[in-house]
């Protein structure tokens, strides 16, 4: 699975302005509401509950937001360069600044944790990590995240 499977060129924020975990959750799921036409709302509290069980701050500042939704039609992530980093409550408790919001059919099951395991081999890439970090440009941004690398390819 490719993250090109997952994002589209407009599915990619370069510079996203968030002061805490729950704006960035708000503003993906208002990213990813205009991209699907599930209302925000539901999409918000779809990732919100999920977080309850356990931050998806999965360390070195990256986080994977995800849920399953009904109206979900496919696996579609939404992708964010944080302005600045923010509190995730990551598991290394440090702020996270690369975010990917996964949203996954209820039916997804293996399709869903094979895309949430190539997002997390991706991102958590430091040489990678850094390029994205380095780079401010949506398009930029987006064709690094699709470009396949001997790292991002390793099964």
């Amino acid at each position: 699975m490719d993250l090109s499977d997952l994002l589209t060129p407009d599915s990619v924020l370069p510079a996203l302005k968030a002061q805490s975990k729950k704006q960035v959750i708000q503003d993906l799921s208002e990213k990813a509401s205009r991209l699907t036409g599930i209302p925000e709302r539901e999409i918000f509290d779809t990732i919100l509950q999920r977080e309850r069980l356990g931050s998806t701050g999965v360390g070195h500042g990256v986080a994977i937001p995800h849920g399953k939704l009904a109206a979900v039609t496919k696996l579609t992530g939404v992708f964010a360069r944080l302005a600045r980093p923010v509190e995730f409550d990551s598991l290394d408790e440090q702020p996270v600044d690369l975010v990917f919001l996964l949203l996954a059919p209820e039916s997804a099951g293996a399709d869903h944790l094979k895309a949430l395991a190539r997002i997390a081999r991706v991102l958590r890439d430091p040489n990678f990590a850094q390029k994205l970090r380095s780079t401010a440009d949506a398009k930029a941004l987006y064709a690094l995240l699709i470009k396949p690398t001997p790292e991002t390819n390793a099964a």
